[in-house]
């Protein structure tokens, strides 16, 4: 790489770890670094992180990036920064800047107890914030809070989302964007603005709330990459996304990419990132209200919205099995690959953790079920991958679409499980090798503020399903089971 060419840095908050990733305006991967931390629990079911944990390990990753990028004799200028981040959390902050407690992040579930008054809320009211009560939320969070800690609330100057938190670390803004927004129950989708309501009962002023502004907008500069990184250590910071949004813009960018004008519409896709859990998006949607939803419905970064059904066993489910069995990653692919489709009558239901409501409930357990002296380790092994993939199936059901499929995510990596899904859904499908798609939107982002452009280069591979007759027999008793 030459001195001088331009880049764009992409922060990506997540629940136990930080990401840098630097990408040429090519969409060329410059150098990553990471750095890890960890997720408390106080108590049971509490789930926090010091938002100074944050802070030191984007010192440590912005150091370890630096001497990557040295070690291969590379010197970068760059040229705007974007930060993305998981969603839901609550940080709470002082007047001094600093926090004034530990965040709550998505899994805490402390604020169960608070659901019922949600639930009261008027129906008017309640369905326009588009989305189901879930106690991970900021909303409720901090109707626990104001319950039980109501010096805390009452010491804080404004609340923020995590990557919000991080980004006035490096600029001292106080923004937040719509996609990180309308992920608190605080918003009201319909009006696209804070619901008076949701924060009368959350138990905060709007005063205490960041100004919204959108993704791309630049709302500070941070000298954050000098002396690490050459150029002009004022480094434009756009406001960026939450991190299944800008996953969402780098997928939709890469595919635009390499289809070009052959690129499906955003209205006519879905999205199925699979990972420890599954997402399944539908971009393009229209905001609306609805009665007790159990899809969520999100700004994505351009101004428009998606809808999202998420599952929380997704690959998550899959190494367990292969503990319980004992087998290393390719071994338990062979095992499951050599059974004959259908399991041999096994069916694995893989809602280890309950569920979100739509797939199946929130006191779902797993199970096996229809086994047989036929059934040995290879049809357990084959059972669980089928599992998967028909939980993605009833997701895509849940959702009614019927559009072709982006497949992506670590999860969808292992070519037989991607041909697999393709089968057991039957829809047109491409896989999306995209490496670090939360980073990467939150670097699309700052190449749009700074009037760039940037290129998501990505392999994309198309899969034809293939119609088994065993495979569907075994999709309807697995949907016995979950009944």
């Amino acid at each position: 790489m030459t001195a001088g060419r331009s880049t764009y840095l992409g922060i990506d908050l997540g629940t136990s770890g930080l990401k840098l990733t630097l990408v040429g305006s090519d969409g060329t991967l410059i150098g990553e670094a990471e750095a890890s931390y960890g997720v408390h629990t106080p108590q049971p079911g509490h789930a926090e992180t010091d938002p100074a944990e944050w802070s030191l390990a984007l010192d440590e990753a912005r150091t370890a990036l630096f001497n990557s990028i040295q070690g291969g004799g590379a010197t970068p200028a760059v040229a705007s920064i974007g930060v993305t981040g998981q969603m839901h959390g609550v940080v709470l902050v002082g007047h001094d800047g600093n926090s004034v407690r530990p965040a709550v992040l998505w899994p805490d579930q402390r604020a169960e107890s608070s659901l019922s008054a949600w639930h009261a809320l008027a129906d008017t009211v309640r369905q326009r914030l588009g989305n189901p009560l879930v106690a991970g939320m900021a909303g409720p969070i901090l109707s626990w809070l104001c319950e039980h800690e109501p010096r805390s609330v009452a010491a804080t100057a404004v609340v923020m989302s995590p990557k919000d938190w991080l980004r006035a670390v490096l600029t001292s803004d106080r923004t937040t964007e719509r996609s990180d927004a309308s992920a608190t129950l605080l918003w009201d989708v319909v009006s696209d603005a804070w619901s008076t309501e949701a924060l009368q009962l959350a138990g905060v002023r709007v005063e205490q709330l960041p100004r919204v502004v959108s993704s791309d907008e630049v709302v500070g500069t941070t000298p954050v990459t000098a002396p690490a990184l050459s150029g002009d250590e004022h480094v434009p910071v756009v406001a960026g996304g939450a991190d299944t949004a800008c996953a969402l813009a780098a997928v939709r960018a890469a595919v635009v990419n390499a289809a070009g004008p052959e690129a499906p519409h955003a209205a006519d896709i879905l999205v199925v990132n699979v990972g420890t859990g599954i997402q399944i998006l539908r971009p393009a949607v229209a905001a609306r209200a609805g009665p007790s939803p159990v899809t969520h419905l999100y700004a994505d970064t351009e101004g428009g919205w998606y809808e999202m059904l998420a599952i929380q066993n997704g690959g998550f489910a899959l190494s367990w099995v292969q503990a319980q069995l004992g087998a290393a990653w390719d071994v338990f692919v062979r095992m499951a690959a050599s059974a004959p489709p259908g399991s041999s009558g096994a069916v694995f239901v893989p809602f280890l953790t309950g569920e979100r409501g739509g797939v199946a409930s929130t006191s779902s357990t797993a199970s096996w079920a229809g086994l047989t002296p036929t059934v040995g380790r290879a049809e357990l092994a084959r059972a669980a991958f089928e599992g998967l993939a028909f939980t993605i199936r009833r997701g895509i059901d849940v959702l009614g679409a019927r559009g072709p499929v982006l497949l992506c995510g670590g999860g969808s990596r292992e070519p037989w499980l991607r041909q697999l899904i393709a089968d057991v859904v039957g829809l047109p499908m491409r896989h999306v090798q995209l490496r670090s798609a939360s980073a990467v939107g939150a670097a699309v982002l700052a190449a749009r503020g700074v009037g760039g452009q940037l290129t998501v280069p990505a392999t994309v591979t198309d899969l034809v399903p293939a119609t088994d007759d065993a495979l569907e027999s075994a999709y309807e008793r697995w949907r016995g089971a979950i009944r």
